[in-house]
């Protein structure tokens, strides 16, 4: 009851004894040298949902548990530091991962059994939940000895391998590792729907990102740089057609089941539609397409409309599953997003001035609907899409009306789903409020601010920033908080908060970044510099370089990992060894660049083998091989700003003189700099300093 997880909530009722992670429940596994079981998951998990009502809400199998276990539930996004860790076990022992994550542990926290969902009952040779938990307790009454021992040398081993124990740093990464990401991804492209993967596709942002900055890089080979912009554009566009976008009430789903991007896992995550802003963005400043720069307004419409706190925080996402109807005993995934035909031919009946055509034939024709329901049934496990259409473009089709007729008709048409949907029972909201996302997010809107030259994104981001500042940065411990919860006006917290952890420094460092280049106000680069350092002393393995995903000595984490894989977000040395190459560039602070040759180092084995498992850190990578100059303006002059902030200049970094900051002052290329009237200087490395008064001459010289 006094846990404020939108997850944790949702399993208030089950006839299982929950104990959120702490010591309370340790020390009673400790006292009964009973196994834990922990479940790991999230609100808007699926699987996790369907685990709950097979297993967790039937009253047998909880008896099963609280007899033989002490049980313990995770939000992976409260406590991503015990998720790291257990995930981390599964994949090593199973060659797989996801959540719902089900992990058998002894009372010393060492894990003995794991994997992810598991079915009530066994079928094709697996075992159900019910036959492990009950051969896991007759084991541990016999054996209990021999599992604790295999556990801790399983996680001496992970230790080894992945942990403190694991990579020594070497020299720094090869130059090919460029070349050799290019081949690794173009290899898994699909060149008729677009993305760098087969099926289940996820829309991969850090792929598409780093190929973007390669495309923009002046020594990649012709033909490269082509394909680069062919294939991110293509997968944008497939994307933007299928059904994994929203094209009801805006905004991305997290992935596709199919290789059409067509059906979706329903669920919207608040970094999915942070980091595709990001792309989108800069498809739109490279291409000028008015698609794309809509694609960008869609997104943030739906963030600023569902997803915003009235303080100006960020919620974390919206559930896959809802009630199809008022009443409904059962929720079913899509309820809140899909249609059926004669939906759609009831709503939409209204004929189309001048021609036989009705609404509806419009959105039979545009979405790809049909009278039986457009969903395979093999991308359907459970039934809940059967006569269900989910709004698809893919495949397109030639207009059969006047194009301004089509559209406009299109558009009312939509009006009216829009409506409509308003009228169903809505997917529940996960209101925590998590830093790192926010971060994320932030560095989202300035990006869309800049690209489309919307200062009411950048406000959005400059109002978010302030949110961090007052309400998850604890300035007692001098410490960012991982979460706060806006199920209210007032926001709430717990009564122990959760502080942060890797992840929330890191993207609150690039967000801080970004609106000090968005804006030129000082207070962000400040702020940046004293997470920076904060992360630094929580984090930094002092010793080999890169950054633990845990602080040290929590008596709760049983071995400290290093993340070095970029998944649905960036890893968190990927992401800093670019904040570290950008710092430098603002500070001229050797440190930091020290620091970020260190993280190369560490990874550059991984990075010379393969470099599509950090992509980000590809990225990062390039732009410390490109090194650019710095641009100096004089903070006053908007129209040179405007017009640089609206183009994409991926390795270029922006200062702004006269300031205020105590950071930018010491600095010693800035003291006694003078700036021409209508123009800026580049300093490049060597402290070389050249006038540029024109987008010309700035591409010219960087």
């Amino acid at each position: 009851g006094l846990e404020l997880s939108p997850y944790l909530r949702q399993h208030k009722d089950n006839p299982v004894h929950w104990y959120p992670w702490g010591q309370e429940a340790i020390d009673r596994a400790r006292a009964e040298n009973k196994m834990i079981f922990l479940s790991i998951g999230y609100s808007t998990c699926h699987w996790c949902h369907v685990m709950e009502r097979e297993s967790f809400e039937n009253k047998d199998v909880a008896a099963i548990m609280n007899r033989h276990y002490i049980n313990v539930k995770v939000d992976r996004e409260e406590r991503p530091d015990v998720d790291k860790v257990y995930m981390t076990f599964v994949q090593a022992t199973t060659g797989s991962g996801g959540w719902p994550l089900s992990i058998f542990l002894a009372p010393d926290l060492n894990p003995v059994y794991g994997g992810t969902y598991f079915p009530p009952s066994g079928n094709y040779g697996r075992p159900g939940f019910t036959q492990i938990l009950e051969a896991l307790a007759a084991q541990w009454e016999d054996n209990k000895e021999d599992m604790v021992e295999a556990g801790v040398e399983v996680i001496k081993i992970i230790h080894h391998k992945l942990g403190a124990g694991s990579s020594q740093p070497g020299p720094l990464p090869q130059r090919a590792l460029f070349q050799k990401f290019y081949a690794q991804l173009s290899k898994s492209y699909d060149k008729h729907f677009g993305g760098y993967s087969r099926a289940p596709k996820f829309p991969q942002p850090s792929n598409l990102l780093t190929m973007f900055k390669l495309h923009c890089w002046d020594e990649e080979t012709e033909d490269r740089r082509k394909w680069e912009l062919e294939m991110n554009l293509h997968t944008l566009d497939m994307m933007n057609k299928g059904g994994i976008h929203d094209h009801i009430s805006q905004g991305f789903a997290r992935y596709s089941t199919d290789e059409k991007w067509h059906v979706p896992h329903f669920e919207k995550m608040l970094y999915d539609q942070a980091q595709l802003t990001v792309v989108y963005s800069i498809a739109a400043q490279l291409t000028g397409s008015a698609v794309y720069k809509d694609t960008v307004d869609d997104i943030l419409t739906y963030v600023r409309r569902d997803l915003t706190h009235s303080l100006g925080g960020f919620f974390t996402a919206e559930d896959a599953d809802s009630f199809p109807s008022e009443g409904a005993k059962e929720k079913k995934e899509g309820a809140f997003c899909v249609w059926t035909y004669d939906e759609i031919i009831g709503l939409l009946a209204e004929k189309i001035e001048g021609t036989e055509k009705s609404l509806a034939d419009v959105i039979i024709h545009k979405y790809n609907v049909e009278e039986g329901g457009n969903v395979n049934p093999r991308m359907d496990p459970h039934g809940e899409l059967i006569n269900q259409n989910v709004l698809t473009e893919i495949p397109e089709k030639e207009l059969n009306l006047p194009k301004d007729v089509y559209e406009a008709a299109l558009s009312k048409a939509k009006k009216i789903l829009f409506e409509k949907r308003l009228t169903r029972p809505r997917p529940s909201l996960d209101d925590k409020i998590l830093c790192s996302s926010n971060g994320l997010m932030i560095t989202g809107f300035c990006a869309a601010g800049c690209a489309l030259g919307k200062s009411e994104y950048i406000d959005t981001a400059v109002k978010a920033g302030q949110f961090i500042k007052n309400h998850m940065f604890d300035s007692q411990k001098n410490q960012l908080l991982r979460s706060v919860y806006g199920g209210t006006p007032e926001l709430e917290q717990l009564t122990s908060p959760i502080h942060g952890f890797i992840d929330d420094y890191v993207f609150s460092v690039q967000a801080m970044i970004d609106l000090y280049q968005a804006t030129l106000d000082s207070t962000w680069i400040d702020f940046a510099v004293k997470l920076q350092g904060i992360q630094d002393d929580l984090f930094l393995d002092k010793e080999k370089g890169g950054y633990f995903a845990s602080r040290e000595g929590d008596p709760q984490i049983v071995v400290r990992l290093k993340d070095d894989h970029d998944g649905a977000e960036p890893s968190s040395n990927s992401i800093s060894s670019l904040n570290l190459l950008r710092l430098f560039k603002l500070t001229n602070n050797q440190q930091y660049r020290t620091k970020a040759e260190d993280l190369f180092k560490l990874f550059s084995v991984r990075l010379n083998q393969v470099p599509v498992a950090m992509p980000a850190m590809v990225d990062s990578f390039l732009f410390y091989t490109k090194d650019s100059p710095v641009l100096v303006l004089n903070s006053s002059d908007s129209g040179f700003f405007k017009e640089i902030r609206s183009n994409f200049f991926p390795f270029l970094t922006v200062i702004g003189i006269p300031t205020d900051s105590s950071v930018l002052k010491e600095n010693p290329r800035l003291t006694d700099l003078k700036i021409p009237e209508n123009a800026g200087i580049l300093i490049n490395n060597a402290g070389e300093k050249t006038t540029v008064s024109n987008l010309e001459e700035l591409k010219k010289n960087i």
